[in-house]
């Protein structure tokens, strides 16, 4: 008869630990979540705005129940009071707001924003939020892809919001793809705006190669979906993004040379070389930039936007406490917006600016706010990149390569912010909620109690560290 022991020669062969089938559809509900957030522009002039705010409402519906069901662990001292300070200004402004219609829309879609990136920062641990917004990622960067060379190779020329061919021999004032794939101008992708596509092919570069670096399987395929995104961020051409990027790089340089002090006080030099050489940098382009734009093939006004910013400040000053309400995006069919502020023939639906139009919705109080939201989000996110994982008297644990997303995604918004409203909405917003929220709810990544469910990767099971 045959004996087996616990030896390792005789011992019977055990199946690696695979994830739950409702964990992984827990993850993939997440990934949709997030799709909507990274993709919800194209998804507006794919099925129009309509159909979209059904999807979302109902996506909170959905999300509110599985929260029910799954009844994650959450510190409510720990959640972003900070923003939700932000939030109820807004909410408030109500009262006083001149577009009110609008202002229930839009506020709507705010609270549903904020209680999903709460939700994904719950229900996921870190390793499976990075995972989840790759898989995200992925879906966009691909869609936006597969878009532009259907409408190249099929329509040959520019495509409108719902599939629509422009009037013949009529030139397009806001079309949804120009069909430029393959004649070399800039292209727009799923979203229908360069410097939007830009911008999150940006969030791609990040998160895969944050992937990378933590060694995540089928390397390969990772390093195909990176040169893909670069790829149409190039073709996108905006300059908004390309200075991000090169924020990113600088902040990435920063944090990597941070986490190899060693001393108390090391770093101090280091902060001071990098922000004069930030503060250097952000005059340079700021003195220099009717030679850079110029030469860059953009206008010094950078494409208009100075003339917008003018106007929105002129309205902006006769309210400068309380705003004239809350509206992120600008509701163009509203009288006070409709016919407003027109850029090449198209109604403008946002100050091209988060701080500007934070100044003109809710007044000096809400740009306030919103100040404090980003300075605490960046705040911790950035001690959560350089510092070393820490819960007890050992103070020579590596470094995770998963806490660099928060703060370098941090970065991309600030730049972003300065000549476009984005972070005021969307996946924008869902980050800054969902790192904040899930860098105060679980510090460390794989410890503490939003951290004990099990995730797979590079096949091996991963639990909390002890």
């Amino acid at each position: 008869m045959a004996m087996h022991t616990s030896h390792p020669v005789s011992a019977l062969p055990t199946a690696p630990a695979r994830e739950t089938t409702g964990h992984l559809l827990l993850r993939a509900w997440c990934v949709l979540l997030l799709v909507l957030a990274l993709g919800g522009v194209g998804l507006v002039h794919t099925v129009g705005p309509a159909v979209t705010a059904v999807i979302v409402a109902a996506s909170a519906v959905v999300s509110a129940i599985v929260w029910l069901v799954v009844r994650p662990p959450l510190a409510v001292r720990r959640l972003p009071w900070i923003a939700a300070g932000y939030l109820v200004w807004a909410t408030a402004s109500l009262a006083w707001s001149a577009w009110p219609a609008a202002s229930v829309l839009t506020l709507l879609l705010l609270w549903i924003t904020t209680f999903q990136g709460l939700f994904v920062g719950a229900v996921l641990t870190w390793r499976d939020v990075v995972r989840a917004i790759a898989s995200a990622a992925k879906w966009v960067v691909g869609l936006s892809l597969l878009f532009e060379i259907a409408v190249a190779l099929i329509v040959r020329g520019p495509l409108l919001p719902g599939f629509a061919a422009p009037t013949a021999g009529a030139d397009p004032v806001a079309p949804w793809s120009d069909g430029a794939l393959l004649t070399g101008g800039r292209i727009q992708g799923i979203y229908g705006d360069a410097d939007l596509l830009a911008a999150v092919m940006l969030v791609a570069i990040i998160v895969f190669g944050v992937r990378l670096a933590v060694g995540a399987p089928r390397r390969a395929l990772l390093i195909v979906w990176i040169a893909v995104a670069g790829f149409l961020f190039v073709r996108a051409a905006s300059i908004t993004a390309v200075i991000a990027a090169a924020f990113v790089a600088l902040v990435l340089g920063t944090v990597l040379v941070m986490r190899t002090a060693k001393r108390p006080g090391e770093r101090t030099r280091w902060y001071l070389l990098y922000a004069a050489i930030g503060l250097g940098g952000a005059a340079a382009l700021w003195f220099g930039r009717d030679t850079i734009f110029e030469m860059l093939g953009r206008g010094a006004d950078l494409t208009g936007r100075e003339g917008i910013w003018a106007d929105v400040l002129t309205r902006a000053d006769q309210h400068p406490f309380i705003g004239w309400g809350f509206s992120t995006p600008w509701i163009t069919t509203e009288p006070l917006i409709d016919g407003w502020i027109v850029d090449q023939g198209q109604i403008v639906a946002q100050a091209h600016g988060m701080w500007l139009d934070a100044y003109l919705q809710l007044g000096g109080v809400g740009v306030a706010l919103l100040a404090l939201v980003y300075l605490a989000y960046l705040w911790r996110s950035w001690f959560f990149a350089v510092d070393r994982p820490r819960w007890d008297l050992r103070a020579d644990r590596p470094h995770s390569p998963l806490t660099l997303l928060p703060t370098l995604v941090g970065a991309l918004l600030v730049v972003q912010g300065l000549t476009d409203s984005g972070p005021l909405l969307l996946w924008g917003w869902m980050f800054v909620v969902l790192f904040g929220a899930k860098i105060k709810q679980t510090p460390l990544v794989g410890v503490g109690p939003s951290e004990q469910s099990i995730s797979i990767e590079r096949g091996e099971l991963q639990r909390p560290a002890p």
